[in-house]
């Protein structure tokens, strides 16, 4: 390869398991029709907590993907993790084999990993004594387990990393593993996030920020993005593992070739450890250098799957830094939130939206922001209310925004010979 040559980076294989379904199909088909994933906890006692409600991965059975001795040791994200690579794998029709696996890499982020697995062996140690704890706590809990546990399952030895930026781990994940076959690093990567958070001490955490929403008495109408009545993000959970390719290993081996990523910007707000900059100045300088990078003009852009996590500082944010990079044509741009019917999946998060990104632009349709009655002056965007439409999109951008300042986003493209 030159040095002025770059490989393409085309998707071959989704795999999705979310508050809407365990594929990517029943997935979309509950965004399409404006439907909420978010309901009353049921994986742990919620009655001392002050949020009673999340976005939970319904009906999942790990030994569906694993066998029980693999799933007893590993926490409910790497289960998670595992069980999106297996769809993603099959989808792409990938065999893994001794020909190969040095050539395929991992990368899935996780913003937080094993809490629940550290939540109940703290509680062990504190009621049992320390000669009682799982010998397994550090090899469940760390973040890198889901990367680790995918590798291992599959057979894949090739580079084996997590990234972890908080709300935008999925999409760096996906961002890293993009740049790295671009320029010739390996071949084939999977890559996206994972969380499984719902536990009373993920909840307390975010309880103690005033972070996400106390609204008890209706869950389904909680998430509500760019609504002047929002009160907080919902935490959810759930994994998003992409097959990404260079293009010339895809063809070669026949892959059916789902769209294209066509570039990854990622900057730092340097400035508070959860507060967004109020302008959206790093957020507006990374959807800038995304579009830079393969000099797209802003007007390419035919919609935008929003961070909209339905806080009040980040939906104000998000939209000043769209109208900074976009300027008029803001203003005539389809922009939605799936986090109004997913909540937010947290190093998740990037993954399942730039895929949602990724299905608008196959399916022709536009998911809606659901639960948008009563929109906040400050938000004046066209956010595709409550009803889901019918659009022609070939570009799409998908904004990840996270803690401690980070601002991850993807340009994805209709894939085209030429």
């Amino acid at each position: 390869m030159t040095s002025n040559h770059y490989n393409r980076v085309v998707i071959t294989g989704v795999g999705m398991l979310t508050p809407l379904g365990l594929d990517a199909t029943t997935t979309w088909e509950g965004l399409i029709a404006g439907k909420s994933g978010i309901d009353y906890i049921t994986l742990c006692d919620a009655e001392p907590l002050a949020t009673k409600f999340a976005g939970e991965v319904k009906g999942f059975e790990p030994t569906d993907y694993m066998a029980r001795k693999e799933a007893r040791h590993m926490d409910r994200f790497a289960q998670l993790a595992v069980a999106a690579s297996r769809g993603a794998v099959a989808q792409a029709g990938l065999n893994i084999n001794q020909s190969n696996y040095d050539d395929i890499g991992v990368i899935i982020g996780s913003g937080i990993g094993g809490l629940t697995t550290l939540f109940e062996q703290a509680k062990v140690l504190l009621e049992k004594g320390p000669d009682r704890v799982s010998p397994f706590l550090a090899p469940m809990m760390i973040s890198d387990m889901a990367a680790a546990q995918v590798s291992i399952v599959l057979g894949v030895k090739g580079l084996n990393l997590c990234t972890t930026s908080a709300c935008s781990s999925g999409s760096d994940a996906i961002g890293a593993a993009c740049e790295l076959i671009k320029h010739g690093d390996t071949q084939v990567m999977l890559a996206g996030g994972t969380e499984a958070i719902i536990n009373p001490l993920g909840i307390t955490a975010f309880n103690a920020l005033k972070a996400i929403s106390t609204r008890n008495d209706a869950p389904q109408l909680a998430s509500r993005p760019f609504d002047a009545e929002r009160d907080g993000f919902v935490i959810s959970e759930g994994a998003c593992v992409l097959v990404l390719e260079s293009l010339e290993h895809a063809r070669e081996r026949g892959a059916d070739i789902l769209g294209e990523v066509l570039a990854y910007g990622a900057t730092a707000d340097s400035h508070h450890v959860t507060q967004p900059i109020e302008n959206g100045e790093g957020a507006a300088r990374a959807m800038r250098v995304a579009l830079k990078k393969v000099g797209i003009a802003p007007t390419e852009i035919d919609y935008i799957n929003a961070h909209g996590t339905s806080t009040p500082l980040n939906d104000a944010m998000e939209t000043r830094a769209i109208k900074t990079v976009f300027g008029d044509y803001a203003y005539q741009m389809p922009i939605s939130s799936t986090k109004s019917m997913l909540g937010h999946l947290i190093g998740c998060a990037g993954a399942v939206e730039a895929t949602i990104c990724l299905m608008v632009i196959r399916n022709g349709v536009i998911p809606p922001t659901i639960n948008l009655t009563d929109p906040d002056p400050e938000c004046d965007l066209d956010y595709v209310p409550n009803v889901a439409r019918q659009a022609r999109v070939t570009t799409a951008l998908s904004n990840s925004f996270g803690f401690g300042g980070h601002n991850s986003v993807l340009v994805l493209r209709e894939y085209a010979e030429a």
